[in-house]
């Protein structure tokens, strides 16, 4: 962005990359104190996955092996797939999206650094379609946590075993009669959904320690969240659900604080400029809400900020700084 000579801050991308691990650390942990130790299964094998695929890569690459995987990249990727599955998930579904995140879209652009699209949210996008019935299944997996809070009941899996489920939908969910929530209960994460998305409050603590350590810039998450909230006071109310035009069952719900905090502000594949990653920003709040006013997909998170991915050069295009000594051009 700007000539040399640079200063070099001490930073660099393992230091970041593991720093992004802890900062994920504490939607993990409320995870998998509310759906059980499933959840961890899940992240496991995501990231194994995810650091497996990399060093092969790598190695058929010719690329040195050893250091990209202590990098944390790989791992980072395969933590925020977990964390955007279902507690319940199959185990292949998560393999298969893990390595499709690290395979093609990751390494099939070039590898860290070259990649288009987040790599952890276009991956939940083709299992979405690739494997709806697994991804958008109202079971999830039971052990403890809120297991008291909603109903249980005993199914057998085609193992022929007796597994607890319960068959509450997510909070965003469009159908008549679906529970509602208590803002608290969004705000903790007694309610069902994916595994690192359910508690706001785990998701801050992660998102202040990145701005703290000044790695994600804190004016992303705000003009998102604040975006998201604008828009559903302003948009025509199209649901029969008593939540549909409240702003904070919203912002509360999904993935919003999930995406605002560690995939809208992803390094790779955001603008590069204040200007441009306002703009970014704004567009995936704008994107969020249509998607999930006015169409049949009750979360909007990941495509928003994969649409706004694909935009990201074009916004970096026209909102690169003016190089110091030019005149500004005119019309």
């Amino acid at each position: 962005m700007s000539v040399s000579p640079h200063i070099y801050d001490g930073e660099n991308i393992p230091r970041i990359m593991w720093a992004v691990v802890f900062s994920l650390l504490p939607a993990g942990i409320a995870g998998t104190f509310a759906f059980g130790y499933y959840c961890l299964s899940v992240i496991f094998l995501c990231c194994l996955t995810s650091v497996v695929t990399e060093a092969g890569i790598m190695f058929f690459r010719k690329q040195p092996v050893i250091p990209t995987i202590k990098d944390g990249s790989a791992v980072v990727t395969g933590i925020l797939l977990a964390y955007t599955l279902p507690p319940g998930v199959s185990w292949y579904v998560s393999v298969i999206g893990s390595f499709f995140a690290i395979a093609i879209v990751k390494h099939s652009f070039g590898g860290l650094g070259n990649n288009i699209w987040n790599p952890a949210l276009a991956a939940r996008a083709f299992l979405q379609v690739a494997y709806p019935a697994a991804i958008n299944s109202d079971w999830r997996i039971m052990h403890h946590g809120i297991g008291n809070l909603v109903h249980n009941i005993t199914r057998i899996d085609s193992e022929g075993k007796l597994m607890d489920a319960i068959t509450q939908a997510t909070p965003l969910t469009k159908e008549a009669g679906a529970k509602i929530y208590t803002l608290t209960q969004l705000f903790v994460g007694n309610i069902p959904g994916c595994i690192g998305e359910t508690s706001v409050i785990a998701l801050l603590l992660g998102g202040a320690y990145l701005i703290y350590k000044c790695y994600i810039k804190w004016y992303v998450p705000v003009y998102y969240i604040i975006t998201m909230f604008v828009m559903v006071l302003v948009l025509p109310q199209r649901e029969v659900t008593p939540w549909a035009n409240n702003p904070f069952y919203h912002i509360f719900s999904g993935g919003l604080f999930l995406g605002a905090f560690f995939m809208a502000t992803d390094m790779v594949t955001s603008p590069l400029t204040k200007r441009g990653l306002i703009i970014f920003a704004i567009g995936a709040g704008i994107l969020t809400a249509l998607i999930r006013f006015y169409s049949g997909y009750p979360e909007g998170v990941c495509y928003s900020i994969l649409l706004m991915n694909t935009a990201t050069p074009l916004i970096d295009r026209y909102t690169k700084p003016r190089l110091y000594g030019t005149r500004r051009k005119k019309g």
